[in-house]
């Protein structure tokens, strides 16, 4: 009787055991099955295309290669985001493709972002190279301009009488601060120089026209002037540098505020995380951060172009 009792539990255990097994199994096939979740408990996923673009400051072959590199490292952080570099021909056509919807985030400057942002309401700001929070504009002068070395400001007034010429017209680091701080010093750009100020469209073409002689005169982006100046490509017996401004605060990246929606939640803070995660250790990123002359990208918010929007109403390009 007794060895009976005990032989029917032993088959009780042993099915109440199997049941817990098969149970165990099941839960352990579900959770190898479910789609992995980050700390938060949400669950990422992003899919359509973003499209990039940029002013066209510089010449198209390089600002293809420092686009495309770009195009290629956002688009391996953002699974299912197929990242786009889109070419525009001037600084107006960046404005217009951003407030259209045909680009999603634009490298700007200082002013053509500001002048994006008032056209997109909720556009932001998102990111900056670490090089654009105390920016600056070189004046240049041809070696048979007579020109010296200015130490400030106030010296700018020695152009007086001399042809110049700025980038593009709505180059904030190649027109509008070093119109501004020609002002400072009392000239006037429509009065104070032989002929009429000129327009050259880049910063390389700035260097292009003074080494020419076309113009004793230029102003353009310190950045590529330096980086030209080190690749040997300035002729330093034709052209010179004679000042460089105090900073102000110039490139960005800026954002429409649809990305999310389009491309999935948190699309947007994905890319500026890309963008963050650029280390100058790697050889990859390294070989980017090259291009855009940069040791780091850091965040930016429209606040700290309130100075530029300032300066812009000031001199007649933004009303």
């Amino acid at each position: 009787m007794n060895a009976r009792r005990s032989h029917a539990s032993w088959r009780a255990l042993t099915m109440i055991t199997l049941v817990l097994s098969l149970l165990a199994a099941a839960c352990g096939d579900d959770a190898d099955t479910s789609t992995p979740a980050d700390d938060s408990g949400s669950v990422e996923g992003f899919e359509g295309t973003l499209r990039i673009g940029a002013i066209p400051d510089q010449d198209p072959e390089r600002l293809q290669r420092t686009y495309g590199g770009v195009a290629a490292h956002v688009e391996a952080a953002m699974p299912g985001v197929t990242v786009e570099y889109v070419p525009v021909t001037d600084y107006e056509g960046a404005v217009t493709g951003f407030r259209v919807g045909d680009l999603d985030v634009v490298w700007f400057g200082g002013l053509t972002g500001v002048q994006a942002r008032l056209e997109v309401e909720g556009a932001q700001a998102l990111a900056q190279r670490d090089i654009d929070e105390a920016f600056t504009s070189v004046f240049i002068a041809s070696t048979d301009s007579g020109l010296e070395p200015i130490d400030d400001v106030d010296g700018l007034v020695a152009l007086s009488g001399h042809s110049l010429s700025f980038g593009s017209e709505s180059s904030t680091s190649g027109r509008l601060m070093p119109q501004y701080f020609l002002g400072e010093a009392g000239l006037d750009v429509d009065s104070s120089f032989a002929g009429q100020v000129g327009f050259s469209g880049s910063h390389d073409a700035t260097i292009e026209v003074v080494s020419a002689g076309t113009y004793e005169v230029g102003a353009l982006n310190s950045q590529v002037w330096d980086d030209r100046s080190d690749e040997g490509v300035v002729d330093t017996e034709r052209v010179t540098e004679i000042f460089r401004t105090p900073p102000y605060y110039d490139y960005h990246w800026v954002g429409r505020p649809d990305i999310d929606e389009r491309l999935g939640e948190g699309a947007t803070d994905a890319f500026v995380e890309a963008l963050l995660s650029l280390d100058a250790a790697d050889p990859d990123d390294a070989a980017i951060l090259d291009l855009f002359g940069a040791g780091s990208f850091i965040a930016t918010e429209n606040a700290n172009y309130d100075a530029i929007e300032a300066v812009a109403r000031a001199v007649g390009l933004i009303r």
